[in-house]
């Protein structure tokens, strides 16, 4: 399990990046408009005035039942352990074990 204060930063980041997440999105589409470089630069600077932790590129994609950060299967939302634990006791539909 992971500890509690990660998995509530990892909330908090994703609650910032929903906040100023049109905000990035119309800046980005601003600089790619502009023709002259001292406003790019300008428009730049907005958006790098914005939190850090606001950034897509912040996030992890946690496992939902333990909030572990590595091996995480974006189908299921699980880490590789869980998901290994799940299908052997036949509680995911459809997935089987790999056997050969």
């Amino acid at each position: 399990m992971a500890k509690k204060s990660l998995i509530h930063r990892e909330k908090k980041r994703q609650k910032l990046k929903q906040k100023y997440h049109l905000i990035r999105r119309s800046s980005k589409k601003e600089i790619s408009k502009v023709p002259s470089l001292s406003e790019k630069w300008k428009i730049h600077g907005k958006l790098q005035s914005s939190p850090r932790n606001s950034a897509p590129t912040r996030l992890h994609r946690r496992c939902f039942s333990t909030g572990r950060p590595r091996a995480n299967y974006r189908d299921f939302g699980l880490s590789g352990h869980i998901l290994r634990e799940m299908v052997h006791t036949c509680l995911l539909p459809g997935a089987t074990r790999s056997s050969w």
